[in-house]
């Protein structure tokens, strides 16, 4: 009988720990539009190689259009002043804006993504240079933001993107 209680504590301890480490490897983002009602979610997963899976996906927004979507680097989403609460763009190298700047990118730059018909912007975004939890590169408890143009991964120090039309935080 002891043996049993053992073994089970031990079963216990293990899921417990595999629990644990797989929360510490994902995270999520409640978006909220420039109107404060909530218009969507993201789930970021951190992959083994390093780098963040963001998976997106966000209503409301202005159909048949590309929108750029970065990284901001506050966690704070206050639709009522148009999400300003949310900061620049995560920057920690202090790069130049853009993904074709010749000193850029930021951590927090990111490909465009097509919104459908539909107003929803789906998408699954791979970047390289964040983590979730890392002392420089982290991104967890800073903020996601759709913005109403799409970036031309070029202009400074935001791409000429526009409005911030939704905000998450990343929890």
């Amino acid at each position: 009988m002891k043996t049993a209680i053992s073994i089970f504590a031990l079963g216990f301890m293990v899921v417990s720990s595999s629990a644990t480490a797989q929360d510490k490897q994902t995270a999520v983002a409640d978006f909220v539009g420039s109107d404060g009602k909530a218009d969507g979610r993201a789930t970021l997963t951190a992959t083994a190689s390093g780098g963040v899976l963001i998976e997106v996906e966000v209503s409301g927004l202005p159909a048949n259009k590309w929108l750029a979507i970065h990284i901001h680097d506050t966690g704070n989403c206050d639709a009522s002043q148009r999400h300003d609460s949310a900061g620049e763009h995560f920057n920690p190298a202090k790069a130049e804006h853009g993904l074709l700047a010749a000193k850029g990118p930021h951590a927090g730059d990111m490909p465009n993504q097509y919104v459908g018909q539909d107003g929803v912007l789906r998408a699954q975004i791979f970047d390289k240079m964040v983590t979730l939890d890392g002392k420089t590169d982290g991104i967890r408890g800073r903020a996601l933001i759709v913005h109403s143009n799409s970036d031309d991964y070029r202009s400074q120090p935001a791409g000429d993107s526009g409005e911030r039309l939704a905000c998450a935080v990343i929890k």
